[in-house]
């Protein structure tokens, strides 16, 4: 319940940049803010359309609110982050985090130096390296076993380096040379040492170009094991880089890709130190309808503000920020560290690569993340409500057609329950005798298939969902009747809106009414993806069984590949699959592909 003074100082505020602290009862602080508007700001938080429960419980309490206006956003960002650190507002709440960020270290102060992680940059031992930092232990796992695998330096702490009497596990498995109990020379040792440091540096290609020297060296004074150690060195070098499309030999940068998919909010942050991308994090927002540029701009403030960071050399986003907000974080960088960061968002080639696989990895995170029980809870809730049933669904099934021009019609049917996507569940029916791109015919014999037998394995659904219009929901009704099934389901349809356009659809129901569901709608959220699965699900049996049809490869069907850069694709890659499996890069890395051509293949392929 909003209190009675509230409204008094809401008429009051001004449009200047300012902090404003919420007061409770006790004149407590519960949040703190900044905005380069207060007006439009703290308004914002009384408005009737507030639905995130965190937001809900802070406004019930706030009982006033102190205002402090400053010059400029920059003073009103450090001010913030210092009221923030002193005051420990309970719901300023977005990024806090008890652990320190992980970093490796080598200790290149030992005779043998060991190389391992800790939390945190102090740096015990002088002349050691620092690296990182790595956004999770499992990043920094990830990169000891890599180093493991390539250049076999010990891990081991001291204490067991020292009373070790015979090689561990480590030496058989080709993890460690042994230099416990002398198996290798100390400069051979420091040579992998050195190498282990370049390529945490990004200087791959370095190593590279030393380890053939070595080999060739080997191989030029007989010694065939030695020459064969480098060459399967260089080897899995080779592959690590080739296989990692993120990878050159230089840039740091922190970089930032919002996505707002399905009703969830999510920015992705990549990291990337020496040209090598060190992991990513997602961070899931409360749902808003504040534009994106706003969104970016207060994430930034708190992420850098809030937490100690390792600072990059430049900031990547995928939206583009206001001239305004950029010239206000670029001043408080250098105010409060000292640095001139800089924030970019037109990037091309290397960083514009990191860029979409950021992107790519907030898409895959919002997919996981709308698969949560609560998620899917709410969501099942809220079908409930928009379909007027009894209970809550326990089953939905989703229905679609898939086919090129009527070849290779196939239809599918995905499961979704209480626990979300119920995939051993999902089947695909393969249509055969009807007119070629009759989905009218296709979708009645996927309903027939269907339901000629209802048992504990196919159990009667809840909530039919058909992809597509009107037409297909008639004729899905008319099938249903004329099997004289003893049951009744809710039998509804979604078709795509204008422009084929998400967000845009409608829905069709078995009385004949229509409705288009708001595009923040979490029961129209749910309907999407459940569509978008069964869509997916179709079109994969479906190019699989059209490719199997025609008998041939689907490489002769790509424009300006011929023959010799087909066997040169097919040797490269050991295959087909080797080939569907590869990057864009990868592809491009053959000889006589190129990037352009390389990038037709990929498209044409996925």
């Amino acid at each position: 319940m909003k209190h009675a003074k509230i409204p008094t100082i809401l008429a009051a505020l001004p449009h200047l940049a300012g902090v404003y602290k919420m007061l409770g009862e006790q004149g407590n602080v519960l949040y703190v803010g900044k905005a380069k508007s207060l007006k439009n700001r703290v308004s914002s938080y009384f408005q009737k359309n507030i639905t995130h429960p965190k937001t809900q419980a802070l406004v019930s309490k706030i009982c006033d609110i102190e205002l402090i206006i400053t010059h400029s956003e920059t003073e009103a960002l450090l001010l913030e982050q210092n009221l923030i650190k002193n005051l420990k507002p309970p719901y300023n709440i977005l990024l806090k985090d008890d652990k320190s960020y992980p970093y490796l270290v080598v200790s290149l102060a030992e005779e043998f130096p060991q190389i391992y992680w800790q939390r945190g940059k102090k740096l015990l031992g002088t002349g050691n390296r620092l690296f990182g930092p790595y956004p999770n232990s499992k990043a920094v796992f990830d990169a000891l076993l890599l180093l493991q695998k390539v250049f076999q330096v010990r891990q081991c702490d001291a204490a067991t380096f020292k009373h070790r009497d015979r090689p561990c596990m480590q030496y058989q498995i080709k993890r460690c040379r042994a230099p416990c109990v002398g198996l290798v020379s100390r400069e051979d040792y420091q040579y992998d040492v050195q190498n282990t440091v370049r390529f945490l540096e990004g200087k791959s290609t370095e190593v590279q170009q030393k380890i053939v020297q070595q080999m060739e060296d080997a191989s030029a004074q007989l010694q065939f094991e030695q020459a064969a150690f480098y060459r399967d060195q260089l080897a899995t070098l080779r592959q690590i880089q080739t296989q990692q499309s993120v990878y050159c030999e230089q840039g740091e940068a922190d970089v930032f890709a919002l996505l707002i998919d399905k009703g969830v909010v999510c920015i992705q942050v990549l990291y990337v130190r020496g040209g090598r991308v060190l992991g990513s994090k997602s961070y899931f927002l409360p749902t808003t309808h504040e534009q994106e540029n706003d969104i970016m701009v207060e994430f930034l403030s708190v992420f850098y503000w809030q937490q100690e960071r390792d600072l990059p050399k430049e900031i990547l986003l995928n939206y583009p920020i206001d001239a305004q907000d950029n010239q206000a974080l670029t001043d408080a960088f250098l105010e409060s560290y000292g640095h001139k960061i800089l924030i970019k968002t037109r990037v091309k080639e290397q960083r514009a690569a990191w860029l979409n696989l950021a992107q790519l990895n907030a898409q895959e995170a919002i997919k996981a993340h709308i698969q949560t029980k609560l998620q899917v809870s709410t969501r099942l809730q809220a079908l409930q409500s928009l379909l007027q049933l009894s209970q809550i669904p326990q089953r939905i099934e989703c229905f679609d057609i898939s086919h090129l021009q009527g070849e290779a019609t196939v239809a599918s049917c995905v499961v979704y329950d209480a626990q979300g996507a119920k995939k051993r569940d999902y089947r695909h029916y393969a249509i055969k005798n009807v007119t070629a791109g009759d989905d009218y015919a296709a979708m009645e014999q996927a309903i027939r298939l269907r339901f000629k037998r209802v048992d504990s394995d196919s159990p009667i659904p809840d909530v039919l969902l058909i992809d597509g219009g009107k037409g297909q929901l008639d004729r899905v009704l008319h099938t249903l009747a004329s099997l004289n099934l003893s049951f009744s389901m809710c039998v509804l349809a979604i078709s795509k809106g204008e422009g084929r356009k998400a967000g845009l659809e409608t829905l069709h129901f078995s009385d004949g009414q229509i409705m288009q569901l708001a595009s923040d709608d979490v029961a129209f959220h749910l309907l999407q993806y459940i569509r978008d699965e069964a869509h997916r699900f179709a079109i994969t049996k479906h190019r699989a069984k059209r490719d199997k049809a025609r008998q041939s490869s689907p490489l002769e069907a790509i424009p300006n590949l011929g023959a010799k850069r087909r066997r040169a694709l097919l040797q490269h890659f050991g295959g087909l699959q080797g080939v569907i499996n590869a990057s864009v890069q990868e592809l491009a890395v053959v000889s006589g592909i190129g990037v352009n051509l390389a990038q037709s293949i990929y498209d044409i392929l996925h």
